[in-house]
């Protein structure tokens, strides 16, 4: 899992307040590029970190998963090792299960 720092983290967290979000208000709140903010979240998508949800199927709408909960929680770690990062996201949600 390769994720960009700062970035991916600030999204992350601004989806955790469990309120479902798209890229024009994620971009604004984060002082982000809305264009970069639209290439970031397939990939945080594609990394099982957040679900598009909405009524319809392209809405743009997503909230975080279990997993990006505990990708925020284990932020530390990536940053110092990311095998360890990977394995204690598994750890977190085995434990959760």
């Amino acid at each position: 899992m390769k994720l960009v720092e700062p970035t991916d983290f600030e999204i992350l967290s601004a989806l955790a307040d469990g309120r479902r979000n798209n890229a024009v208000n994620l971009a604004h709140r984060l002082d982000k590029n809305r264009s970069y903010v639209n290439t970031r979240l397939p990939v945080l998508h594609d990394y099982g970190l957040i679900e598009r949800v909405g009524p319809a199927p392209n809405s743009g709408l997503y909230e975080i998963t279990d997993k990006g909960r505990a990708v925020l929680q284990h932020r530390d770690v990536y940053s110092r090792d990311r095998e360890t990062f990977v394995e204690e996201i598994e750890s977190s949600l085995e434990a959760n299960a």
